[in-house]
């Protein structure tokens, strides 16, 4: 009786630890997945400030250009 409760107490102990596993790799992978999003929203950002930028540029070398 007392081996079999050891092997069951050791079989939940185990099963916790699974939980425990999956449950921080589901918390790693969702960060990862917000910081991968975070990243895409700053690189759009950047690429339109680029564009913005590029266009400042055009229209100051047109305006020179005209003079």
């Amino acid at each position: 009786m007392v081996k079999v409760l050891v092997i069951a107490w050791g079989a939940a102990l185990l099963a916790g630890c699974g939980v425990d596993t999956t449950t921080a790799a589901a918390t790693a992978a969702a960060i990862k997945k917000q910081e991968l999003e975070q990243g895409q929203k700053t690189m759009e950002q950047v690429q339109q400030k680029i564009g913005e930028s590029m266009q400042q540029v055009q229209q100051s070398t047109q305006r020179a250009a005209d003079n």
